[in-house]
């Protein structure tokens, strides 16, 4: 798995599932339910990623989007 994006801001990562899910890119939100223990705060920022093998799709998809300044850096 690649990570896509790491953010606090929850309306994006609704977002970019959304987009993800159009493109039929199947990803993973981590760290969502982190906000039961860190009281809702939105202290502790979730973690999108997608496979290997969809990362390249996924990230010319957030950038066609206007959201390549969101991307983590692709190692």
């Amino acid at each position: 798995m690649r990570e896509l994006v790491r953010t606090n801001d929850m309306v994006l990562v609704s977002a970019i599932g959304a987009l993800l899910d159009s493109a039929n890119i199947h990803h993973l939100v981590l760290d969502q339910n982190m906000s039961i223990i860190e009281g809702s705060l939105g202290i502790l920022p979730r973690r999108i990623l997608v496979h290997e093998e969809d990362a390249r799709e996924a990230r010319q998809l957030l950038t066609e989007a206007g959201l390549s300044h969101e991307l983590r850096g692709d190692d």
